[in-house]
């Protein structure tokens, strides 16, 4: 018999929580999920991950992947190339012309290590190697990597018991409405960061242009930004976008970085690139990255299993074929104040939501301690967990996140529906969330 959710004694995969019972999906078609008992759940995340864009069951990205799997799937790319790779590099760098370079990579994690040993390997091969200190926000996530992890100030909530194995990055405070409105503050942490370090040390600053599952759906004000490409200019690090949620249309645009006042040196993209069909993502970079190495070393000394093989790229192409073709980024630019100002409104009244937030299909909500409407959530009550528990059980799913810990954010939701998703699904979404929020209050007032 078929079981509708599976615990982790009654399997011999090894789950993330040990503890839980896992609903067990069946099928998925455009933004909607079913278990194997028939029980409909409105994907309101994208898969739960921000990774499906296009929605699931597109049938000719399935075919796409069997005709190439047919011809060949895979070889390792330190021997050769291939059309599919080839065609997949020519016409993202079209969409992002300042972007000079691609280098494929099969998830965000891979791609993000990736960039800062590309950072690194610039600087070396420019006769810098004292650089090789990285500054970050703390509030944020890069990666389940060791490397990755590092690349986070968040110890309490991700890098314990881990921190011993961590390189020692330097981290500065998110500038939050709550802690930084301007954006001075951070500017300020970070040239003391810069002091600290040396300035001569310092090979790379690496950040999410808009955040995702850390701090949905937030970005720094512009001050922070031009501030940032002038310590850029003044110290000679490069700037590195985290783009793995963002990148190829998530908020309306290619990247991120087009509705920013700087541009970033190096750029990662991940899971809209592959929707979910095929573990893909990739590292850009502009002229002088690659100029560097090319009159340098000539040599980049790094390759993964799956990095450029025939089959994901040729599944990324027919995804990028469907976005560019159905217009999804104009979409989501067109649709996304709007159902930022639906989700608003729906939320309008509830004592315990913060900061409702967002660019294009990225929504973040800031949940708050309805005593006074400002402080964070008990960490004791994890209320994230209960937002996810009770969306299941109103046959939604969003994302949430707990870092309360670490001081900078509380309990916070992400929502990221696929570019494809209708009005009326959009509109499904927010109804579904607001019963799921007003449900949540009563709890949370009951337990306090």
């Amino acid at each position: 018999m078929i079981q509708a959710a599976i615990r982790a004694d009654e399997t011999n995969v090894f789950p993330r929580f040990l503890d839980l019972a896992y609903p067990n999906i069946d099928s998925g078609k455009g933004v909607w999920l079913q278990t194997v008992d028939g029980h409909r759940i409105l994907d309101a995340c994208s898969g739960g991950a921000m990774v499906a864009c296009i929605g699931h069951g597109v049938s000719e990205i399935a075919d796409a992947a069997a005709a190439q799997a047919e011809q060949i799937a895979y070889f390792y790319n330190h021997h050769f190339t291939n059309r599919p790779q080839e065609e997949l590099a020519d016409r993202v760098i079209a969409l992002v012309p300042e972007m000079a370079r691609i280098k494929f990579a099969s998830g965000g994690s891979e791609a993000n290590e990736t960039a800062v040993r590309l950072a690194r390997a610039y600087h070396v091969d420019r006769g810098q190697r004292e650089r090789w200190r990285i500054i970050s926000p703390a509030q944020a996530y890069h990666g389940s990597t060791l490397g990755t992890l590092a690349l986070s100030g968040r110890r309490r909530s991700l890098q314990e018991p881990y921190a011993e194995y961590m390189p020692g990055h330097l981290h500065i405070s998110p500038s939050t409405p709550r802690f930084d409105p301007t954006g001075t503050r951070a500017l300020e942490e970070l040239d003391r960061a810069v002091k600290e370090a040396g300035p001569d040390t310092v090979s790379a600053f690496f950040c999410e242009p808009v955040s995702a599952a850390a701090l949905p759906g937030y970005s720094p004000p512009d001050r922070f930004w031009h501030g940032l490409a002038e310590r850029r200019e003044k110290h000679g690090f490069v700037v590195c976008f985290d783009e793995i949620v963002t990148g190829m249309g998530r908020v309306g645009s290619w990247l991120a970085a087009h509705q920013l006042p700087i541009e970033p040196d190096i750029v990662t993209i991940g899971k809209g690139i592959g929707a979910g069909y095929t573990p893909l993502a990739a590292v850009l970079c502009r002229e002088h990255v690659y100029d560097g190495l090319a009159e340098g070393s000539a040599e980049f000394d790094l390759g993964h299993t799956w990095d450029g093989a025939p089959l994901p790229c040729a599944v990324g192409l027919a995804v990028l074929d469907y976005i560019v073709r159905h217009k999804l980024v104009d979409s989501v630019r067109q649709r996304g104040p709007r159902l930022l100002e639906q989700l608003k409104s729906a939320l309008s009244g509830s004592r315990i939501v913060g900061e409702v937030r967002g660019r294009g299909f990225l929504l973040g909500v800031e949940l708050v301690d309805p005593r006074d409407g400002m402080s964070f959530l008990p960490h004791e009550l994890d209320v994230a967990t209960l937002v996810d528990d009770t969306a299941f059980e109103l046959g939604l799913l969003v994302s949430s996140t707990h870092s309360t810990p670490d001081g900078f954010a509380g309990d916070e939701v992400v929502l990221a529906p696929a570019y494809t998703s209708t009005d009326e699904e959009l509109d499904e979404m927010v109804g579904r969330f607001k019963a799921t929020i007003e449900a949540i209050e009563k709890a949370v007032e009951g337990k306090l």
